[in-house]
């Protein structure tokens, strides 16, 4: 196989809404389109990968570096000995000439190519990418549907306690169980108000609720919010602190007993392992959330799963960030613990089809080839335009 043409665009997945750190009225998306010389039904195979939301557009940065690197690659530095294409190999020769550390927008930007690269693969087998992930990475047996939660809650102006109440009774009849509300954005009064207006809408179950900072507190005020909600013996508290502040989280995880997740802002296998290491978290009870999308692809993130099998974790306490059809897929095939749900947010990119069927908070990832993305109508007819 071999890439001919490579399309690459901008596209807008901008929201009024906030989280306690930062507003989405400016964010972006990248996107790509990688046409194959491999025709099937009279036409060449495209993969298509897009960068996961919370992070800017990192579009100069894979025309500038990545795709030159692997539009020039011969045959055999993208093949494997079978003759089969390689996004391992393809992944190796992006990286060429790249220094170890700074991950910031470079693992966004190789993992849009790792994506679209998985999706043409998976394509070509003729397969969905969940049934080739498990094929290639996994034991050959991919969960038959995975668990998911619905993710919102956001700030929002003029947003009211009956208002985000609404807003979960929607995803409660959309077939979700489990839901997630945004703290921090206010003071503690307010958000125990808010949290108490959800738990009622559970029928006063905190459990079904987890609740997310997005690193926004210091340690006393992570400390102070850990003390308060305890007793609603929630699902998770959600990157309570700056993501790289390990010593935080493990101060928080010793006066915090009930379940912490984060990750979500860590984009490499040595990050991964830090927080492992000095985070003080729990394999019993926490949850990584490492966004496959926004670490490097596919390629890093089965290395972020060796260093959590090496430290004791299964991977079940994964449960990505990104609420995306990407990591549905890779959550299937190596038995992750779930994935995240954006019920219409992040559009265009969000989500999964359109005919995906949300039942007791489980989900199939579906049965076409790739990714899927064409069963996503207004995605796909942006994605076709990059390449028409």
């Amino acid at each position: 196989m071999k890439i001919t043409s490579a399309h690459v665009g901008t596209i807008p997945i901008s929201s009024s809404m906030r989280n306690a750190y930062i507003d989405f009225s400016k964010m972006d998306s990248s996107i790509i389109a990688l046409v194959s010389d491999v025709i099937v039904d009279g036409r060449p195979l495209v993969g298509y990968g897009f960068s996961s939301n919370g992070r800017y557009n990192a579009t100069p940065i894979i025309e500038e570096r990545l795709l030159p690197r692997l539009l020039a690659a011969t045959h055999d530095e993208l093949h494997d000995e079978a003759g089969g294409f390689s996004p391992s190999k393809a992944w190796d020769i992006m990286m060429t000439n790249e220094k170890p550390g700074g991950h910031g927008e470079r693992s966004v930007a190789l993992g849009v190519v790792d994506m679209a690269l998985h999706d043409l693969v998976a394509k070509a087998a003729g397969v969905p990418l969940y049934r080739w992930i498990s094929d290639h990475y996994g034991d050959g047996q991919p969960d038959e549907d995975v668990f998911v939660y619905a993710a919102g809650g956001y700030y929002a102006p003029g947003k009211s306690d009956a208002d985000l109440q609404d807003e979960m009774r929607r995803f409660l009849d959309s077939g979700y169980e489990v839901v997630k509300m945004k703290i921090g954005g206010t003071d503690l009064a307010d958000d125990l108000r808010r949290i108490e207006a959800v738990i009622d809408v559970l029928d006063g179950d905190g459990s079904r609720l987890a609740v997310d900072v997005n690193g926004k507190f210091d340690l006393h005020t992570a400390l102070e919010y850990g003390r308060a909600i305890e007793p609603y013996n929630l699902f998770w508290y959600e990157e309570i602190g700056d993501p790289l502040d390990y010593a935080l989280n493990a101060t928080v995880s010793e006066h915090y007993p009930n379940p912490i997740a984060t990750g979500e802002n860590l984009f490499s296998v040595q990050d991964a392992r830090n927080l492992l290491r000095y985070g003080g978290m729990r394999p019993d009870r926490d949850y990584i959330q490492v966004d496959p999308a926004l670490t490097y692809g596919l390629v890093e993130y089965l290395r972020v799963q060796d260093a959590l099998a090496q430290h004791g974790w299964s991977p079940r306490r994964c449960i990505p960030h990104g609420g995306h059809q990407f990591s549905l897929h890779i959550a299937a095939a190596l038995h992750l613990g779930g994935n995240e749900s954006y019920p219409g947010e992040f559009q265009p990119t969000g989500g999964f089809t359109d005919d995906a069927v949300v039942t007791n908070s489980r989900v199939w990832p579906g049965d076409l080839p790739g990714i899927g993305l064409e069963g996503k109508a207004e995605f796909f007819k942006v994605l076709k335009n990059l390449h028409a």
